[in-house]
């Protein structure tokens, strides 16, 4: 190996050890380090797997026996360490309001509330933050003092790792904001971060055995004593959430059956050759879209990680990008990331079932916000969002709604979808107070929308 790319690994590593960063992610780190430096890419052929077609299914409208029982055994974990950036914000995504004036955080903590009255569970709450999230996240949660459990945490910090230089994969330098020199290593980082803050032996000392996990911006993942049911009968170390494939997700990460050993897998489109990216997107072919909602044993976890020194070996995500995001010509780096839904090949007899649409409503553009504000969606007693149509009408906004100061100022009402097939905006337009959307609608050029207004 050249002497300048083993310089490259001591200068990151150095770096990481500077910043405090915990010896489970730094070894990590190292891991993948020498796997870019070997010309590993993270890509998962077409033809090294086979689809997943049969998963189980749960019964969500009735309460089952030892339903409750194993939802009083279980934490809920929310992955909070997303800025929103994408829509223009600077902030945790969770602070953004969604429905009634409530932030994507209010209706979490509430939806937690509720399932702790209802089902009489202490059914804790723990969020993992990163350095950009944690302390306007902790500030907002002081408005529901009683939130915390036995004395458990109600966050976890995220690790970080230096951004590498494409060239030399040494840590990239950028004096005018060095901030933006190291990035955060995906959400497999869950597991490190878990055994080295302490939380995961915390939980397991408390008394509980299960977590469910789930993005902080999918408000359909909420505490479920159906699913924790499910998960408790199969006996399984590990389960993940999938559901039908629609036109939204078809970016989205799948399951599939490794051909190799016949374990399911995680394949994201960043692991997809570029010339194979139709099977990836096509329905027909991976009919289910992966939810991120996962649910594991974590005495089981515990092991695998005492056995594994916390390294639980994830599948590679090579991430090309600039140093500076906004900046195109700025220095090309790799970030190294892995997902946490990967860790379903650690563990075998893990396993998969197949939930309704209503189980995952991500919100990664102003796409999804705008059918989530609109009347497609009513907020009920419990908090959780229910559709009241199917399938879900399609939203697809041009760049000035892209922001969420931009969707703002233009819708700035919710928008009546409930007939609609699919609104696309190519335009730029400003929408007035209850304005219908019936079938399949269009608006090119530039103009506004009166109040009441129908539009087919």
């Amino acid at each position: 190996m050249m002497m300048g790319v083993s310089t490259g690994k001591e200068l990151a590593v150095a770096k990481m050890r500077e910043g405090r960063v915990n010896p489970t992610a730094i070894a990590i780190f190292e891991d993948y380090w020498d796997q870019l430096a070997k010309g590993a890419t993270g890509m998962i052929p077409e033809a090294s797997i086979s689809p997943l077609t049969s998963p189980d299914t749960v019964e969500l409208n009735q309460v089952a026996e030892g339903d409750i029982e194993a939802l009083s055994r279980t934490a809920i974990i929310k992955l909070n360490g997303g800025l929103g950036t994408s829509m223009g914000l600077s902030k945790a995504k969770t602070l953004l309001p969604v429905r009634d004036g409530l932030t994507f955080l209010d209706i979490i903590v509430r939806q937690v509330q509720w399932a702790r009255r209802t089902y009489g569970v202490r059914l804790p709450l723990v969020f993992l933050h990163s350095f950009n999230t944690q302390a306007d996240v902790l500030t907002a949660l002081k408005a529901y003092p009683d939130l915390a459990v036995d004395g458990l945490p109600l966050d976890m910090m995220q690790s970080e790792e230096p951004k590498l230089a494409q060239s030399d994969l040494s840590p990239v330098s950028w004096p005018t904001n060095q901030k933006l020199e190291w990035c955060p290593p995906g959400h497999g980082d869950l597991y490190p971060t878990l055994l080295d803050s302490g939380m995961l032996d915390d939980l397991i000392s408390a008394g509980f055995q299960y977590a469910s996990v789930s993005n902080s911006d999918n408000l359909g993942a909420g505490p479920s004593p159906q699913l924790a049911g499910w998960f408790a009968r199969t006996g399984a170390p590990f389960a993940s959430e999938i559901t039908l494939r629609t036109p939204m997700d078809v970016k989205g990460g799948h399951l599939a059956i490794r051909r190799s050993d016949g374990r399911l897998i995680l394949r994201e489109s960043a692991q997809t050759p570029a010339d194979e990216l139709k099977y990836f997107t096509d329905p027909q072919i991976h009919a289910y879209a992966h939810c991120n909602n996962l649910w594991f044993d974590l005495v089981r976890l515990r092991q695998k990680l005492t056995e594994t020194g916390g390294v639980l070996g994830l599948p590679l995500i090579r991430n090309a990008k600039t140093v500076d995001p906004t900046d195109p010509t700025s220095t090309a780096v790799v970030q190294i990331e892995s997902a946490m839904g990967a860790a379903i090949e650690s563990f075998e007899g893990a396993t998969a079932v197949a939930v309704p649409r209503s189980r995952f409503l991500p919100v990664k553009s102003t796409n999804e916000l705008t059918l989530l504000r609109s009347d497609v969606f009513e907020l009920g007693d419990d908090y959780h969002l229910r559709a009241q149509v199917s399938p879900l009408p399609v939203v697809s906004l041009a760049k000035p709604y892209a922001t969420i100061a931009g969707l703002d100022a233009r819708v700035p009402y919710p928008l009546g979808l409930r007939q609609a097939r699919t609104l696309t905006v190519t335009g730029d337009w400003t929408f007035g107070r209850n304005v219908q959307v019936v079938g399949d609608v269009t608006l090119g050029d530039t103009g506004e929308v009166p109040d009441t207004t129908v539009l087919t």
